[in-house]
């Protein structure tokens, strides 16, 4: 039979996916220590692939690693917000213009289906949780389409942390639903290979993301 297309993930590779989302949704709450032991009898691998995500997450800010006492989750710092948004604003527009123009004909269907799951939360209650996965498949579906190594990698680790922050202060933030709805029209002018109106959408999307965290923090400092 003829290879596959798409090559199996190495267990470095799986190890590093689960622990990443662990990482991003906070289930390994930020300073929380890190287990090799435990992972490597949980996930049913090795302890070198575990060691080889464990660094490969340390690169990407999620893990931090001290001599004599261990491995632990990176803090989850609300400072960084600026940093993070500076760099958002100048490279979602053109990681998002770079997907609507790069994408193929099965890519856009994808995005499509995923705007009309999108879409049908408005007509459930889903939890916090949910809301946030969604945003996480968008940027992720998004970003997956762009053919620059570099600028893709860089979306992906500015992604990681602003959910991260985003989870940190989420019971203070009002309008978490009307936030992710509006990745329906995001991803349709990604699909629609309209570059201009996704830069558009991505530049307010992230711009709205800061003042609502920027709000989130105010209530949360006035408690």
């Amino acid at each position: 039979m003829p290879p596959s297309s798409t090559p199996r993930p190495s267990l470095a590779d799986q190890a590093y996916g689960i622990l990443l989302d662990r990482l991003v949704m906070l289930d390994i709450a930020p300073g929380d220590p890190i287990n090799e032991t435990s992972l490597t009898a949980e996930l049913g691998v090795g302890r070198t692939p575990v060691r080889e995500a464990l660094k490969r997450l340390e690169s990407e800010h999620l893990v931090q690693s001290f001599p004599r006492r261990g491995t632990f989750a990176a803090r989850a710092e609300i400072s960084d917000l600026r940093s993070i948004t500076e760099m958002r604003l100048i490279l979602e527009p053109a990681g998002t213009r770079k997907a609507a123009d790069d994408a193929d004909d099965a890519q856009r269907e994808q995005l499509r289906a995923l705007a009309s799951d999108i879409a049908a939360l408005r007509t459930s209650d889903p939890s916090l949780r949910t809301l946030l996965e969604f945003d996480l498949a968008t940027h992720r579906a998004i970003y997956r389409l762009v053919e620059n190594a570099y600028m893709r990698e860089v979306l992906f680790r500015l992604d990681n942390q602003a959910t991260r922050l985003w989870w940190s202060v989420i019971e203070e933030v009002p309008s978490v639903a009307d936030h992710i709805a509006g990745h329906h029209a995001l991803l349709t002018a990604v699909a629609d290979g309209d570059p201009g109106t996704a830069a558009e959408l991505a530049q307010a999307h992230v711009a709205e993301f800061h003042a609502q965290l920027q709000a989130a923090l105010l209530r949360s400092a006035a408690l």
